[in-house]
């Protein structure tokens, strides 16, 4: 009995922000664990199917990353990283392509649809939302460093996303982009899913990871902060505790609060309806980013 009472009171808790969110548009970057690990990739599906039959929209963007290594390294090629970027080759670009594509969208869309959600996947193999230029990155002495195929986001088709989730249908975004000319990109995952949420004005950006948000200290997972303004955020990158792997995400982030997203979000993928109590309770489990500090 306690324990009904208990769920139609997380219910109640929950009505005030399905309300809330009602026909409102999220972003979710699906990265990390969840997406080599079926069994959490389907939960967290479950949580966006969830969504989604209450009346949110949300938006999935995925990664791929590790994937991807794994299958450059069955075909003996080894990895290069340029400032944290995958160094991409034709050979590589294949790779990338044919993994996000074949191995990581089309069961997304699968699983969606196993749920009962109407789903559609976005890539360059279909209807590609995204364009962009090839990424030159800074080296020493103003020297340009050539990461060979890749790219950062110029243009995002805002009007397709908003029709799809007018229509009730999940996009389910690849990270890879077309150029000018039609070529493929291969675009950093994180930084593709702040200009979906910039483009579509989207309520929320979630980046589901694999860190229950920022840390103060990184060896210590009892220090994560629970909320944090733009200003907060760009000191902590001064002092050196937001770095690596953190700094696109968190990059993203700022982005996508900058073209008027309300708040972002920073979840662990592999805490059990990290998405749904990070959205739908008071206290929530990641970190927020918002413009000015505020509650969650």
């Amino acid at each position: 009995m306690q324990e009904a009472i208990a769920k139609a009171d997380a219910l109640i808790e929950a009505m005030e922000y399905i309300r809330k969110f009602r026909r409102k548009i999220v972003v979710v970057k699906l990265g990390g664990s969840v997406l080599d690990n079926e069994e959490l990739q389907k939960k967290m599906l479950t949580d966006v199917a969830f969504m989604s039959t209450v009346g949110m929209q949300p938006i999935i963007v995925h990664g791929g990353g590790k994937a991807i290594t794994r299958a450059m390294t069955e075909a003996g090629i080894e990895p290069v990283w340029v400032q944290g970027r995958r160094y991409t080759d034709e050979r590589t670009l294949a790779i990338v392509e044919h993994t996000l594509i074949h191995k990581t969208n089309t069961p997304i869309c699968q699983i969606l649809k196993e749920l009962g959600c109407s789903s559609m996947a976005l890539h360059s193999l279909s209807s590609c939302v995204l364009t962009a230029e090839t990424l030159r990155l800074n080296g020493e002495g103003g020297r340009k460093l050539d990461v060979g195929f890749v790219g950062k986001v110029t243009t995002v088709n805002g009007e397709l996303l908003q029709t799809l989730c007018d229509d009730g249908t999940i996009p389910v975004i690849a990270p890879v982009a077309l150029d000018r000319v039609g070529g493929r990109l291969n675009v950093n995952a994180d930084s593709a899913a702040g200009e979906v949420a910039a483009a579509v004005k989207a309520e929320k950006l979630v980046m589901v990871s694999d860190t229950h948000g920022i840390l103060m200290d990184m060896k210590n997972p009892e220090s994560r902060i629970s909320s944090l303004s733009e200003q907060q955020i760009k000191e902590l990158i001064e002092k050196g505790v937001i770095t690596d792997a953190m700094f696109p995400k968190v990059e993203a982030c700022l982005r996508a609060l900058d073209a008027g997203v309300k708040k972002a979000h920073i979840i662990d993928g592999r805490i059990p309806h990290s998405l749904l109590l990070e959205i739908y309770t008071d206290i929530g489990i990641g970190t927020q980013i918002v413009k000015n500090n505020g509650s969650h």
